[in-house]
């Protein structure tokens, strides 16, 4: 019999795993299960998900949980050292109201200094427009269902963190890179034990206002926010809830260590501009398990900063250990990307038992001359791709920043090898089925210095085609031909597969 494993018991939530064979996001069919308390009615449901989520627990009792089919698992939700629900919010104002949105952020901000360590503000059923609010250290933010905490469309008055503390440490960024920015509406600086929980939302008003009609600008000294901005923090715990319209990246923790996120909804429309998902950026031992992806841009982009112009180096720091399972994402430019800011390194990678469904490219990685840092250590392993139009691409001439067309960064020819050469092993793809491929199944362009090393694919499996597929580009580099329905294409790239009909002649590269 298999049991449910905990992956996050709080005082009033759990998330746990339902470890069915060969279940990826989507169960194979429905599971009921049944959860009882002493003294407490016992409740029933249906999971549909691999991630079983449980809300309105009552803090400090045993329970014992039933899924069909598994063992019974007991587990004692987290004792509560106090909880406190805002007193005197505004409910219901309209998202431009910002005299509301900042009598709302104050009474939240006061209860939060008001909580005891290790206890739970508790934001109740209802729709409350409120300026950006920093949490702390050994808190619980709990989200009742119904929650909406939405953040004003109107950006006047906005607080914008500066590109770096009074120490020199990077604070604001903007793509890798120091940079005043506008604060999230929900952000927190070096915070400790953090949790964010609940089956409520976080709205960011990105559709409203005018924070998508400047993607790539500053206004107002400052760059667009994020949706939730973590920085510096450890031991941080996001569960459960929706996130939705972030004016720029949905979820950015920034040089965070030990994170994990379960059962989320991240979600931004299609045409958004720069809406990612989830971009852990400079962190170490990040797991991300149960999500669901629906967004305007990347669904994951692992990152580690970039270099500056002149080759500014002091912000960065490496990324390590990122563990993605049972996610799935339903549209996006990239299922799990890593880059192009990657100039601290990125390291120990791993995709596993995930669904896409309807993204521009599944795994890809993307870098360039000038960057500098190594990508190493990347795994997808029983991942299955439906309508993706590239499965993989792996390119190290992606032509980004002012000078990305410049011929020193797309050149084909052999440049001098110094510490802005970006370097890229260790890929390793197992048991990955593609249904309706449209371009191709892998792309790897490598730099002629700095070879793509160490690729190997076993068991890749090309279900179906796309019959209305155009003829594209896989990869966004110069010269890059057009391709429809191919296999692996590699340049400057080591690749070993177990199925040498996949493996493709053909150049990458047109003149």
């Amino acid at each position: 019999m298999m049991t449910p494993i905990p992956l996050a018991v709080t005082a009033r939530a759990a998330a746990l795993r339902l470890p069915v064979s060969h279940a990826l996001y989507h169960l194979p069919r429905p599971l009921g299960w049944r959860l009882a308390a002493v003294g407490l009615p016992d409740r029933h449901g249906e999971a549909g998900a691999v991630t079983l989520l449980l809300d309105d627990l009552v803090p400090d009792t045993a329970y014992s949980l039933r899924v069909e089919g598994m063992d019974e698992i007991e587990f004692r939700s987290a004792a509560c050292a106090g909880a406190l629900t805002p007193a005197g919010m505004i409910e219901g104002a309209a998202r431009d109201d910002l005299a509301a949105a900042r009598h709302n952020a104050d009474t939240i901000a006061d209860a939060i200094a008001a909580l005891p360590v290790g206890g739970t503000l508790i934001l109740p059923s209802g729709d409350w427009v409120c300026a950006p609010v920093a949490l702390k250290s050994d808190m619980v933010l709990h989200l009742a269902r119904g929650a909406a905490l939405i953040a004003p469309s109107d950006r006047t008055s906005w607080p914008i963190l500066p590109a770096r503390d009074a120490h020199g440490r990077m604070l604001g960024s903007w793509e890798g890179l120091p940079a005043d920015c506008f604060a999230a509406g929900l952000h927190a600086i070096a915070a400790e034990r953090l949790v964010i929980e609940g089956r409520g939302t976080i709205d960011g008003s990105g559709d409203l206002g005018d924070w998508w009609t400047w993607p790539k600008e500053t206004r107002d000294g400052a760059r667009r926010p994020r949706g939730l901005h973590l920085i510096g923090c450890s031991d941080v715990t996001l569960m459960g809830f929706t996130i939705r319209n972030a004016p720029s990246w949905t979820i950015h923790p920034q040089g965070c260590d030990r994170l994990l996120a379960v059962g989320l909804q991240i979600e931004a429309p299609h045409d958004s501009p720069n809406t990612d998902g989830l971009n852990p950026e400079m962190c170490r031992d990040v797991e991300l398990e149960g999500i669901r992806f629906s967004v305007g841009d990347d669904c994951i982009a692992v990152k580690a900063g970039k270099r500056g112009p002149n080759g500014e180096a002091d912000h960065l720091d490496e990324t390590r250990h990122i563990r993605v399972r049972h996610c799935l994402m339903e549209r996006g430019h990239g299922g799990l990307v890593i880059g192009s800011e990657m100039s601290g390194g990125v390291h120990d990678v791993a995709i596993e038992d995930c669904e896409m469904i309807g993204t521009d490219r599944g795994l890809r990685i993307k870098t360039r001359r000038g960057r500098g840092g190594a990508v190493s250590g990347i795994a997808m392993r029983r991942v299955a791709m439906r309508g993706v139009q590239t499965a993989i691409s792996v390119n190290a001439h992606y032509h980004c920043d002012p000078d990305g067309h410049a011929p020193w960064v797309q050149d084909r020819a052999p440049a001098p090898v110094n510490d802005r050469t970006p370097r890229i092993s260790g890929i390793t793809i197992e048991d990955v089925t593609l249904d309706g491929l449209a371009h191709a199944a892998g792309a790897f362009l490598g730099l002629p210095e700095a070879p793509i090393d160490q690729v190997t694919i076993r068991r890749l499996r090309i279900g179906s085609l796309d019959p209305a597929a155009v003829p594209t580009p896989p990869d966004m580099a110069d010269r890059v031909r057009p391709m429809r329905h191919e296999a692996l294409l590699a340049e400057q790239a080591n690749v070993d597969c177990d199925d040498a009909s996949l493996l493709s002649l053909a150049p990458i590269t047109q003149k």
